[in-house]
């Protein structure tokens, strides 16, 4: 029993995940796993970190509730990854503590509005390959981008071939609005969806007028018929 409520008694903290060093910096605990191989976000970081950097390393996703444990944070670098997917609740938890996240250098092309526009945090997202659309718009107006990085957010792919290759921000002040783009689109393939509904209900008419025309000319020729056979029977 004594042993067991030692094991109780030794404060999380102490822990230090594998390959990365533990250590304070400013009386702030800080946990550096940089260059380290890493494919996934440690799941034994201690509880009291405020610095995190997992830069230089091989993450492709930033799952759900991944920092949700560590409410002391407020930087987060994981620039230089492999990050292609970013979970809508990644950053839940921390969202109202985190000063700075750092997520260039990755492999992002899209990312759900809602896992930043919650952030208070700085947002570096330069050098990504992104797809220029409506969720990335939101996230340059609304969200707290680091100023000398957001020349750099480029669109990798785009709606139009013309913005393919420019500075998303160089698009948007040359008066475009991609939300607009998206909703004309939707547009389009509701009436195309519409048109389509409506053709195929003016065939089911025409069809079934057609039909009934047939019916009712071999009924009359059947009626016509009948005095004939009757006579004849006479």
């Amino acid at each position: 029993q004594a042993f067991f409520c030692l094991l109780l008694c030794i404060p999380w903290s102490s822990s230090c995940p594998p390959s990365c060093q533990c250590t304070e910096r400013a009386g702030a605990k800080a946990v550096l796993c940089s260059s380290q191989h890493l494919e996934e976000i440690p799941k034994d970081i201690p509880r009291d970190v405020v610095f995190l950097k997992l830069d230089a390393n091989s993450i492709t996703r930033i799952p759900s509730n991944a920092f949700r444990h560590l409410s002391h944070l407020e930087e987060i670098d994981l620039s230089r990854n492999a990050i292609e997917k970013i979970d809508r609740a990644a950053f839940k938890g921390v969202a109202a503590g985190l000063r700075s996240l750092d997520l260039s250098g990755n492999r992002i092309r899209s990312i759900p509005k809602e896992a930043l526009l919650a952030l208070k945090a700085k947002l570096r997202l330069a050098n990504n390959p992104w797809h220029c659309e409506c969720a990335l718009q939101e996230v340059l107006w609304e969200a707290r981008l680091d100023l000398d990085s957001v020349q750099d957010i480029t669109c990798h792919t785009a709606p139009r071939q013309e913005y393919v290759g420019k500075p998303l921000l160089q698009v948007l002040d040359a008066g475009v609005n991609l939300c607009s783009v998206r909703q004309r689109t939707m547009d389009v393939a509701m009436f195309i969806t519409m048109f389509g509904w409506f053709a195929m209900v003016i065939v089911y008419v025409v069809c079934y007028v057609r039909h009934n025309r047939e019916d009712s000319c071999r009924h009359g020729h059947y009626l016509r018929s009948l005095p004939s056979a009757q006579a004849h029977a006479e």
